[in-house]
């Protein structure tokens, strides 16, 4: 590990993580069609997500990001509280947009949960298995710790969040083809980002001076 300079920008990084999160679970609620999938708008940034969790567990190692992740965890659950707690507050007598705005921001319990625990094991896995194949490649093929971490974590993300969310309200083979349709364009969307990624870590590397290799952690989520 080379002895960093500072954390100029892992500040930055997270707070783009966590404003990131926020947006992608609030414009969610839109459906959109993109070809022949329909999925949630928040398909048009919640990829970038797993991109920014890669960019902190390969400059700034598996516990950093951990940090993260928890602090985003509660930034989304004070989000749902405030939400919920606004649509149903009363309204002014002259405002005429209340079901518009329990449209908007009326989450549903059973959604809001599942959105929540896929969030936290989709992106743990994904800083866990990136870790994990940085020391076993001994830092090459980047682009492979980038693609194969997506793949488990978005792989993860979409099973529990479509079954949890969904499970006795559609059919079992309509799960599975709303979560594989997720799964798939989330990982064509890390692919196509990786020659980004790659630039942005190895710019974040060269002013941070500091590549992490997570040797002798305990990669316990629970664990300080």
């Amino acid at each position: 590990m080379i002895a960093p300079n500072g954390y100029r920008l892992f500040h930055a990084i997270a707070i783009l993580y966590v404003a990131v999160l926020i947006i992608s679970n609030t414009i969610a609620v839109k459906i959109i069609e993109v070809g022949s999938f329909v999925l949630p708008a928040g398909i048009i940034c919640f990829p970038v997500a797993y991109i920014i969790n890669d960019v902190l567990a390969e400059v700034y190692g598996y516990q950093k990001t951990k940090s993260v992740v928890w602090w985003s965890f509660a930034a989304l659950f004070l989000m749902s509280m405030l939400y919920f707690a606004s649509v149903h507050l009363p309204s002014a007598g002259f405002w005429e947009h209340q079901d518009a705005y329990s449209q908007l921001f009326g989450l549903v319990p059973r959604i809001a949960a599942a959105s929540f625990f896929a969030f936290l094991v989709g992106s743990f896995l994904n800083a866990y298995a990136l870790s994990k194949m940085k020391i076993w490649s001994e830092g090459k093929h980047l682009w492979m710790r980038t693609i194969g971490s997506t793949v488990i974590g978005e792989g993860a993300d979409s099973v529990i969040f479509n079954f949890t969310a969904f499970y006795g309200i559609f059919a079992t083979q309509d799960l599975l083809l709303i979560a594989l349709s997720g799964f798939v364009l989330k990982t064509l969307y890390e692919v196509l980002a990786t020659p980004l990624t790659y630039y942005v870590i190895n710019k974040v590397k060269s002013i941070e001076g500091i590549d992490t290799y997570d040797r002798g952690i305990s990669y316990n989520p629970f664990k300080g």
